[in-house]
């Protein structure tokens, strides 16, 4: 008997099904593709649990023709493709004719949609692939699917779900893209109930970059608009001094369509060098408007990837706009600084510009008074001198000259203010002067007293030259602190046989690590007076909000902000203000790349990344003491590597000093 079984269809399109419907978020995806094909306006997609029990997807578009809704559930029936030259330059977001197929034979989905030429609708019930009701039913113009139980009948790919809230953030992800690249659409999105998205559709792209990403991220954003070989790219993107660790808010669409694009990617890497920090990348929202048959869409199952038929045109469309945008804005802020250089700086005079208060109340006024003459230059006196005594220390004390007579009309408090300065410089003059070792700063010379002339300054001893200090002394071996290269390296002379070299940021860097390490952050907590708002895509958000333990291990305190924000409440000591956000967004990417990995590596790879920017920086200014504290710490604890692997210390034997200098052989 032979081997090969020819599959009956049901099992056919179970297996077909996972080419197209992966997760909740790849039926979203494929419905709301239908809907702006068909011309809708406005489009509603609401889920519930994630989209695992309930989904449905609205719009206001064309709908869809009684006689064809049966054909377009079967595999491969489109209306968009006919020939095989129309998937040469394929025009519209979805024309594989499988989207419908596949999710009626893995859920319990039911259709409601009315053509605009007729006058009744029809709503269609399919169940695992076969046909439950079929009837006329009163409806608006467009089309609504409904889908529930997704997976009903295939356990397997039931269980390789993730949480309701991880399938949700995925649906949200999809929702914000679609939302970007078409801004004339009004999107509404309801999760659980709640409103999460609502676009206005007023074909503004910052409008809908404002409703997906907040104000915080919209406001800081330079627009692009520039077109090359055949290649139109306009967007925004965002300021060099706003850019982020990671490549996960560069949103690409090749008309209208999101792609991964790595072609734009690596044009918006070059086009920001010497602009950019290195490791560091710019948020953007660019469309690529371009010719149909010049990239092939037809290339990945789940459309996300493309393939041009010239990748040229396209990097040198996108970095010359990337680059003449930032090149412009540049230009708008030096003009802006400019002209507030030059302006001149009047001195407003407070009393005319009362008077002009008072006149212009005075002309509303139905009573008019006159008002009072005043004498400008007298009241101009006036307010300098309130000024002068504003700006001087509460407690002062008149200024006399002690080398002139006091007037005979000189008064009682005036009398006894001389009387007691004499009485403090005899005091001053009896006590000998000696300078204090531990201040660099001269000894203060007494209220009201001159500096002593009399003394040369062959007469004043010259201060002694400090020796290096010895760190530790343990048997024979003495630990003496030399000084710092480059802000960079401790040198240290260990024992007269060796030399060390100690990175700083690399010692420190350790240092910390191990304290958190030991301590799991728990003791190095720091609430933040003003909380700390990131933005985040919804990938990254949801990969903090499913972490939120590991967060409060390393230190931080992060509570749910809503629509793909988070908000950081406290983080670790260590860490300077300026660096949570980064560093936030840093291990929100870290985690949402490595979910495989376990518990450990993740705290591990947290530790680091919170050490390595807390610690202090080569090139940094660092006081002698620090050092010695530094060196100390790397000798008594015995580091030898940072986190990352890299050296903290590098021993430089003398006899290969002695042999660089040509002393031995």
């Amino acid at each position: 008997m032979g081997k090969i079984n020819v599959l009956d269809k049901h099992v056919a399109e179970l297996i077909a099904a996972g080419e197209v419907v992966e997760r909740p978020s790849s039926v979203i995806k494929e419905l709301v593709e239908n809907s702006i094909d068909a011309g809708a306006t406005a489009i509603t997609v609401e889920i519930k649990n994630g989209g695992v029990t309930f989904m449905r997807v609205s719009d206001n578009g064309s709908g869809i023709l009684k006689e064809d809704i049966r054909p377009a559930f079967i595999r491969h029936a489109t209306s968009k493709v006919k020939e095989e030259d129309d998937l040469d330059a394929i025009a519209t977001l979805g024309f594989r004719g499988e989207a419908l197929a596949s999710v009626s034979s893995v859920s319990h989905l039911e259709l409601i949609t009315k053509a605009r030429e007729e006058e009744l609708g029809t709503r269609y019930l399919i169940e695992g692939g076969e046909e439950v009701l079929f009837e006329d039913a009163g409806c608006p113009d467009g089309t609504t699917f409904i889908i529930r139980d997704l997976f009903y009948n295939v356990p397997a790919r039931m269980k390789f779900l993730k949480t309701d809230m991880a399938e949700g953030n995925a649906v949200s992800n999809v929702i914000d893209k679609i939302a970007l690249s078409h801004p004339e659409i009004a999107l509404t999105y309801i999760k659980d109930s709640k409103n999460m998205l609502h676009t206005v559709g007023d074909g503004k792209l910052l409008s809908a970059i404002y409703a997906v990403y907040g104000r915080d991220f919209t406001r800081k954003l330079i627009p692009v608009d520039y077109t090359l070989g055949g290649v139109h790219v306009t967007g925004f993107i965002s300021s060099p001094e706003n850019a982020r660790p990671n490549r996960n808010m560069q949103n690409f669409f090749i008309n209208h369509r999101f792609v991964i694009c790595k072609t734009a990617m690596a044009a918006i890497s070059e086009a920001c060098k010497g602009t950019v920090m290195v490791g560091k990348f710019p948020s953007c929202v660019l469309n690529l408007d371009m010719s149909f048959n010049a990239v092939d869409v037809n290339v990945h199952p789940t459309k996300l990837e493309v393939r041009f038929v010239n990748e040229r045109p396209v990097f040198d469309a996108v970095y010359h706009a990337v680059k003449t945008a930032l090149m412009n804005s540049e230009k708008r802020v030096e003009a802006k600084l400019g002209n507030d250089t030059t302006k001149p700086i009047k001195r407003v005079n407070p009393f005319e510009l009362a008077q002009k208060v008072f006149r212009e109340r005075d002309e509303q006024s139905a009573v008019k008074q006159p008002l009072p003459r005043v004498n400008l230059q007298q009241e101009q006196k006036k307010a300098d001198a309130l000024f002068t005594m504003l700006d001087e220390p509460e407690v002062s004390v008149p200024k006399i000259n002690l080398n002139t007579k006091v007037a005979d009309s000189a008064s009682p408090v005036e009398e006894q203010y001389r009387r007691d300065i004499e009485e403090k410089r005899a005091e001053k003059a009896q006590e000998p002067i000696t300078p204090d070792p531990e201040s660099e700063q001269p000894v203060p010379v007494g209220e009201g007293l001159d500096p002593p002339t009399n003394q040369s300054a062959a007469d004043v001893p010259e201060e002694p030259i400090e020796e290096p200090r010895l760190l530790i002394e343990v048997d024979d071996n003495a630990y003496r602190y030399i000084g710092e290269a480059f802000k960079t390296y401790v040198i240290i002379e260990k024992n007269p046989r060796e030399l060390l070299l100690i990175d700083k940021h690399a010692a420190h860097e350790r240092i910390i690590f191990e304290k958190l390490k030991k301590e799991k952050g728990s003791g190095y907590s720091q609430l933040l007076l003003t909380p700390i708002t990131v933005t985040l895509n919804k990938i990254d958000y949801n990969a903090v909000i499913e972490h939120l333990d590991v967060f409060r291990e390393a230190g931080f305190d992060i509570d749910d902000f809503g629509s793909g924000s988070i908000i950081v409440r406290s983080a670790p000591q260590y860490l300077p203000l300026e660096d949570i956000k980064p560093s936030v967004i840093e291990m929100a990417g870290y985690l949402s790349e490595h979910k495989k990995e376990i518990r450990s590596e993740k705290m591990e790879w947290i530790y680091a990344n919170v050490s390595c920017r807390a610690a202090i920086k080569g090139g940094n200014n660092s006081t002698e003491q620090e050092l010695i504290a530094l060196a100390k710490t790397v000798e008594d604890e015995d580091i030898r590597h940072c986190p990352h692997g890299r050296p903290v210390c590098i021993v430089l034997k003398k006899h290969e000093l002695e042999r660089m200098f040509g002393r031995v052989e």
